[in-house]
């Protein structure tokens, strides 16, 4: 996969599964504006091309990410609160560093990440936005934005409450606290915690290699019916179903997957098609 220099992320695609690592831990993987343009870049990638099947996420040093970088306010992200007009532009800055946490939600592959020591603000953001999230015995969540005087913005009120309890939900965003990886475990928002980040990133692998051994398209359709399932009713949910399944039905997929399961052996499958930009084309 053809991929432009990445100053704070290193991108690896191995047997179909790709590795996003954050490698900027002398500045504790904040979130630049370097951050958002490579995160945004990389996505686009791997969404279009097919070739990954799934997509892990980690992190180097002590704390998976500190979030935004609080200099990037002062600087390179200017928030105008002097006037109407400048209040009503940061609405579309926001949906802009919005949009590109909302690309892990729905990417064509599950997204899963192995979270060390801290996971902070921006970073509640964006690993709500994943599909599975294991934890190191010592990380932490914090919804950091109220300890600095505003509310989260980038989907953590958003995303949080359809993973955890609505009342976790108000007392980490109202008070500022730690929330730790056991209690996390404990209430849902991580899958399973580990004594190590070496044991948390291979659990993270093992998951996406199992997932890389199922039908690409087939795990495609399955992650976009539960998200659809989770913000509509049943009614809706079942019939959204029915069509997602008429659409990407394959007869010589089941057939394989039942074969190579008896058989004892990997199973073999076609890649997603890869995608095209008509106004590139």
């Amino acid at each position: 996969m053809n991929t432009p220099d990445l100053t704070c992320f290193q991108l690896t695609v191995t047997d179909h599964v790709a590795h996003l690592v954050l490698n900027r831990s002398e500045a504790m993987n904040t979130m630049g504006p370097a951050f958002w343009r490579e995160l945004d870049a990389v996505l686009t990638r791997l969404h279009a091309s097919g070739e990954a099947r799934a997509l892990v996420m980690s992190s180097t040093g002590k704390h998976f990410s500190a979030g935004m970088a609080l200099d990037v306010f002062g600087g390179a992200i200017q928030m105008d609160d002097a006037s109407p007009e400048g209040r009503a532009a940061i609405a579309d800055l926001l949906g802009g560093l919005q949009a590109t946490f909302t690309k892990l939600e729905t990417l064509r592959i599950p997204v899963i990440v192995a979270i060390q020591g801290g996971c902070i603000g921006g970073a509640v953001d964006l690993v709500t936005a994943a599909c599975i999230r294991y934890a190191t015995q010592d990380a932490f969540f914090c919804i950091q934005e109220i300890n600095i005087g505003m509310v989260a913005d980038v989907g953590t009120l958003q995303r949080l409450p359809k993973l955890v309890p609505l009342g976790m939900v108000k007392e980490l965003a109202y008070t500022g606290r730690r929330l730790p990886a056991a209690k996390a475990r404990e209430v849902g928002l991580v899958n399973e915690v580990f004594d190590t980040p070496e044991a948390c990133l291979a659990a993270a692998m093992q998951c996406a290699k199992e997932i890389a051994a199922k039908p690409p398209v087939a795990i495609w359709g399955t992650k976009q019916v539960i998200h659809y399932t989770r913000d509509h009713g049943v009614d809706d949910s079942l019939r959204q179903m029915g069509w997602m399944q008429a659409a990407i039905w394959s007869n010589a997929h089941v057939r394989e997957a039942v074969t190579a399961m008896k058989d004892k052996r990997a199973g073999h499958f076609p890649p997603l098609a890869e995608l095209k930009d008509f106004s590139g084309a």
